[in-house]
This record gives structure tokens, sequence and C-alpha cells, in this order.
């Protein structure tokens, strides 16, 4: 099998994908200790024992910025063998990320840019994602003959419908924009609102038709529900509104029975990805699909390892988000929950982390894992109730900023700071000397996180400064550690989220040579991590018959 790293997209065949999926899990396998391990769990479990000694010796002498470009591939002449030859074949088995327009059904497409109006909120990353996919999806709404499109998941995530409004007012094409959330739906609808004013001054004629996206509220629990929806709902009679309460029986759609329409999803939230290709499937009047998915996190997954959680009981019985194909289902190979957590993790942003960002993020990694100590060893109890704190590394550095800026504000005769150099500043609190860490401010931190911590889960104050720093004596010789520990799994992650795309490609490549399908990836992966896209049409669209 070629390289995934000299393919601009993949469109192999369904026994090539399996092939190349059965690859990734044969690698990975051997490592399943380093993807089920969890960094609170660092100094608990001596995590740092599941890797090669002569690898983590070898990467405790490396320089921050070459831990950081590791998961992009980074290798130095002088490492041990076994370490090259892991980074080698894993970005090897990767799937090829570097922004790609130039397949031939994007031949000739034309991106428009964005004007003030319709891209007033947005910030710079998901208006490069808005308008490359708004145009992607136009040129295959052209391709297989469709003036009307599903955005599923409109609202999630602060969107405000930014994708259906774009295909609405730029690219005329009707669209109804689904969410599952009525705060989403109406902040959707009222953007719209106040878009259509300006786009209706600009109509040249009173006969001139504005096409305004139709907001729907509902939660899409299954494929089914999905595919019943867009059979159910008229683009063309239904402009504008919300529908808090929809009956998939009431509406019968004549439109579509004659035009076909495309199912597309902007990040569409964990499972959401998932139920979209199956609606696409199980919707004769979906002809083309164009979905990029997140929050891999969320994925439910069917439980095939006896030894974890019933984790899947929570979807009662509707299908799971992961496996979806059949030659993933009869794979030995599962994922699990921290795998899955790992596989929305970025090489690219990774690699974009300046030195001080990046130790502060291994410093609050330590601090958590050693906190996790003192819960068990103070507070057991409370262990046993699997304890969530929250973001506490984020607060801490919050809290230091702040008190960064007041110290400041209180200096007399002082000039304004800039903002590079308030960071700077921040980042000179966390590492005086990257290589020679400042052992009391580092406990110093470490206390701070841990009251705030146990503030946080209600735990009592009785708990001494002594015993804080009894763990901290205990864990610091270890704690250079995490970032090289922290930097494998990070490379693993991509590879992670290889294999669940391709087992959505293959589940929709195994439909009796019914639909065309390949990834592509639209985005700048600097901009956008998440930048791969499932594309399919289903066979009859002339674009794919045209190769």
């Amino acid at each position: 099998m070629a390289s995934a790293a000299t393919r601009k997209h993949w469109s192999g065949s369904a026994s090539e994908t399996l092939e190349w999926m059965k690859a990734i899990a044969s690698f990975l396998i051997p490592f399943r200790p380093l993807l089920d391990s969890h960094v609170v769990n660092f100094f608990k479990d001596n995590l740092w024992e599941i890797v090669d000694k002569a690898w983590m010796d070898c990467l405790c002498k490396e320089p921050m910025q070459n831990l950081l470009q590791l998961p992009s591939g980074f290798v130095q002449d002088d490492w041990p063998s076994s370490l090259k030859e892991f980074i080698i074949n894993l970005r090897a088995l990767s799937i090829f990320r570097q922004q790609n327009l130039t397949h031939h059904i994007l031949q000739n497409m034309d991106v428009i840019p964005l004007g003030k109006v319709l891209s007033q909120g947005m910030i710079a990353k998901k208006k490069h994602e808005v308008e490359i996919l708004a145009a992607v999806i136009s040129k295959i709404a052209q391709a297989c003959g469709s003036e009307a499109v599903v955005d599923v998941g409109s609202g999630q995530f602060g969107k405000q419908g930014y994708l259906a409004q774009v295909l609405s007012f730029e690219y005329q094409l009707s669209v109804m924009a689904l969410d599952a959330s009525v705060h989403h739906a109406t902040v959707t609808k009222g953007r719209s609102d106040r878009i259509a004013k300006h786009y209706r001054k600009k109509c040249s004629t009173a006969d001139q038709q504005l096409k305004v996206p139709q907001t729907i509220t509902c939660r899409v629990l299954s494929s089914d529900a999905l595919a019943a929806l867009t059979n159910a709902v008229d683009l063309q009679k239904h402009a504008t509104g919300i529908k808090q309460e929809l009956n998939n029986e009431e509406v019968l759609n004549e439109y579509f029975e004659t035009h076909p329409l495309v199912l597309a999803g902007l990040h569409a939230c964990g499972d959401l990805s998932v139920n979209m290709l199956r609606a696409f499937v199980g919707c004769g009047r979906a002809k083309a699909l164009v979905s990029l998915g997140c929050c891999y996190n969320l994925l439910s997954e069917e439980e095939v390892d006896p030894t974890s959680c019933l984790e899947f009981e929570e979807t009662c019985g509707i299908a799971a988000g992961f496996p979806m194909s059949k030659g993933a289902k009869l794979s030995p190979f599962f994922l699990g929950k921290t795998a899955r957590d790992l596989a929305c993790q970025s090489a690219e942003r990774w690699r974009s982390l300046t030195t001080e960002i990046a130790l502060q993020n291994f410093d609050a990694h330590a601090y958590r894992a050693a906190f996790q100590l003192v819960l068990e060893k103070h507070f057991p109890e409370v262990v046993k109730s699997s304890p969530s704190i929250g973001r506490q590394g984020k607060a801490l550095r919050r809290r230091r900023l702040s008190k960064l800026l007041e110290s400041h504000t209180e200096e007399k005769n002082s000039e304004p700071m800039e903002s590079n150099e308030i960071a700077t500043k921040v980042a000179s609190l966390d590492c005086a000397d990257p290589m020679e860490p400042d052992w009391e401010k580092n406990y110093a931190h470490f206390k701070e996180f841990c009251y705030s911590g146990l503030l946080r889960l209600g735990c009592g104050s009785d708990l001494q400064d002594n015993d804080l720093l009894e763990v901290w004596k205990e864990v610091q010789p270890f704690t250079e550690m995490i970032g090289p520990f922290w930097s494998l799994r990070v490379a693993l992650g991509q590879l992670i989220e290889t294999y669940i795309l391709l087992d959505r490609l293959l589940f929709l490549q195994e439909q009796d040579n019914l639909i065309e399908a390949f990834l592509l990836p639209l985005f700048d992966p600097a901009l956008s991590p998440r930048n791969v896209a499932v594309i399919a049409m289903k066979h009859g669209v002339h674009y794919f018959l045209e190769k």
C-alpha cells in the first residue's frame, strides 16, 4: 500500500480501505497501554514505564521544540532506531492532511469571499471553513442537479447558521438549517433575518426571490429520524421559521420526489456526523454528502472490550457511532474512551505552540497528576466517585495573568504593556529556565492548584501544606517525563483519527457499489485541524462517471 502521506485524497476501493485499516490496527495494538493511559494517573501508575526506556531517556534530553514537532514526523539521526521507525511508520499510515482543492469534482470551483455582512462575528478559523465549504457544497450540488441542502448541526459551537446563510444568500440554494437546540435555532434565525434585510435592499427587482435558510429545531437521535426529517420537509414551501415540534408524518414533500438534496455538516458533533452518513444511505432523495466530523471523544462505541465500562448502554439500543463499517466490526481492534479523546489532538496545533506555552501545559499535567496522588492518599472516598475538577490548569494560568496585570497597573509612570509582552511575562512565571526548573516556584503553583481543586470538589480544608510538600517531593524527579510521554501519545492521535475516518468511508463503500466516496482535506490544518471531509455521491450522478 502506498504511503498515505503521498496521497492528496483517498478514493481507493473498499478492499484497499480495509487493508489500510488493518495496517493501522496492527500498528496500534502493541501500543494499547499507551492508548489507554491517562495523564491523570501518570505518577500513580508510573506510566513512564510503559514507554521503552531508551526512548524516554532520549526524549528527556531533547529541547521542547523537538518534542512539539515529534507528532509531525520529526526525528533525529541519533535517536534509537526503534523510535525513528515508530514515528516514520506512524506518519506513513496517517491520512494526508494538507489542504487539497484540486480534486476533479472541484474543477473551476469559485470560492466567493465573504463580505462584512455575512462574516460579521466570525473568527478567522470559521471564516476560512465557511468560505471553502460553501463553495465545495455548491459545486457538488451543481454536479448532482440539486438546489437544496440540509445543514446538520447548523448552530453548534457558536456557528449561528453561518454555513446555511452563505449557501442561501450567496449561492442561492434552498437550505434547511437543522439543530437540536432551541437557543441555537433562535440565534440562527435572528442572524438570518438581519442578513436578509441587507440582501433585500440589493435585489434588483421586486420579483427577485430571496432565499433565506429555514430553521428547524429537532433532536436527531438516530439516522432514521434524520432521514425521515429530510423526506418530510419541503424547503420551497417553508422559507423561514422555527419548528419546535415536528411530526415527520404530517408533511409530504412533493418537491423532493423529483429534486435531490445535499446533506452537509460542518463539524457536526460526535454521533451526529455518523447519523448523517447513515441517513444519507437510507434517504433516497439525498444524492450527495459533505461531512466534516469533530468531537470524537463524544462518539458512542459498541462494547467490544469486556474489561471496560458499559459506556455503550447510554445509546439505548441505537446504532453506535463507532464502528460503522462491517470491516471494522470484525476487527479485534477497538478505541475506548481515552483513545477517542486522543483522536481530537492535532499535530499541526501541537507544533505551533511556543516553548513557553508548552511548558505551561506540561506543568498543568504534572499538577493534575500529582493532585491525583493527594486525592488517593487523603480523600480516597472522593476518588471512587471519579471526580472532575474542571480545567484547573487554564484557570491557574488566568489567575497568574490577572495578578501580573494588577501588579503592572500599580507601577508608577509605566508604559502600557503590549499583548506579546504580557504573554512573555506570564510565561516567565512558569519557566525561568526550561532546563533547570525553579523547584519552589513549581511547588507554589502545585499548592495553588491543589487548594483550588479541593475547593471545587467540596473537600475539607484539614490538609496541611506539609502534606502537599511530601507529594511534590515524591513526584518532582519524574515531571520531566510528562513532555515526552504526552508527545508520543499525541503522535498516535492522528492515526486514531485516520482509522475513524476510514471506518466511515468504508461504511459508504460497503453499500453494494451504490455510492462513490472519498476523503479530502478541505481546510488549512493549522487553522482547522478537523479538516478532512467525507464526500460521497450516489451512482447515477453524472459527475463521478466522467472521470
